[in-house]
């Protein structure tokens, strides 16, 4: 039976000016141009029984050779999610955006998206053009999230490799890049260094519960890393379900996941809705939940995330 009242952690939005950059991007990347606009996301939550979406921009806010640019693309995108939250602030949350490689704008950043902003974490993309997220250069952006306790969302990118032609990079490398700069954190010991971190990976992680046993095997081959102590660090990772609540997915995804540590995700408007709704169901009809197992999929684990959604 549908949850009334899901929890969306994985939701996003795209400021009126960002639509033309948006649909180029989406064009590049050979996936449908989204669409977003308030009134339409509200129809399609209530539609799909989602009481609260988090919102976040799951692109980058400038090229990777302005900086300044980069700072008032953020600035900007993250004061427009604020406003949208401050009118509804029961139906929407937001992830900031952060103007990464500048880790020293991306500090300030996330002061300010914290503190004045009231955001309820933030977004980096799980490659900052080329640069995986265990790099030492991030270690202060970590060290200051862990402090604040700070949600994160390791939003999916294009990696630094050639597309496989014929085939939309969201629909290939976008897991696969989830899966690669999960490695990259986990080998680094950032997950285990930063235990207050609270890390989601989108889409079931990718490729990543599939394979994580084949990466502790491998982790012998990093004098740092042993095969339990990498699995460790993997299992720290919180999920959402965003077009992963397959047959074959949702098992892996549950076998792998620390309890309390999946979430419920729509991916709306980057994925269209029609294509979002038979997730939806997937995740409804699967026959092996324990009680209150899903509730706590679509709303409870989130609510421990972020207590200010957390119902009377």
């Amino acid at each position: 039976m549908t949850d009334p009242a899901r929890i969306d952690v994985h939701q996003h939005l795209i400021p009126p000016d960002r639509s033309g950059p948006i649909a180029e991007r989406a064009a590049a990347l050979g996936w449908p141009a989204p669409a977003w606009d308030k009134p339409s996301a509200l129809a399609m939550m209530d539609r799909r029984s989602i009481a609260t979406g988090i919102l976040s921009f799951p692109a980058p806010v400038a090229p990777p050779d302005d900086p300044a640019r980069a700072r008032t693309g953020a600035r900007s995108v993250n004061e427009y999610m604020a406003e949208i939250v401050k009118d509804r602030p029961d139906r929407f949350g937001h992830f900031a955006a952060l103007p990464l490689p500048d880790v020293d704008a991306a500090l300030a950043e996330t002061a300010h998206a914290l503190d004045v902003l009231k955001a309820d974490g933030v977004l980096v993309l799980s490659n900052i053009y080329g640069r995986y997220l265990g790099d030492p250069a991030f270690e202060p952006l970590w060290a200051e999230l862990d402090a604040r306790s700070a949600v994160v969302l390791v939003h999916p990118t294009a990696p630094p490799v050639a597309p496989v032609p014929g085939l939309p990079s969201p629909l290939v490398d976008f897991p696969y890049d989830t899966a690669r700069t999960a490695l990259h954190l986990a080998v680094h010991g950032v997950p285990g260094r930063y235990p207050r971190l609270r890390l989601i990976l989108p889409h079931a992680g990718g490729f990543l519960p599939y394979a994580a046993d084949r990466f502790a095997v491998a982790a012998r081959l990093h004098t740092d890393a042993t095969p339990a102590g990498l699995l460790s660090e993997l299992r720290r990772f919180y999920f959402d379900t965003a077009i992963s609540a397959g047959p074959a997915s949702l098992p892996s995804l549950l076998a792998f996941a620390q309890p309390g540590h999946v979430l419920y995700g729509s991916d709306f408007p980057m994925l269209p809705e029609d294509w979002g709704t038979g997730f939806d169901t997937g995740l409804d009809d699967y026959p092996h939940w324990g009680p209150e197992e899903l509730h706590a999929v679509n709303r409870g684990n989130a609510e421990r995330l972020i207590p200010r959604l957390a119902r009377a």
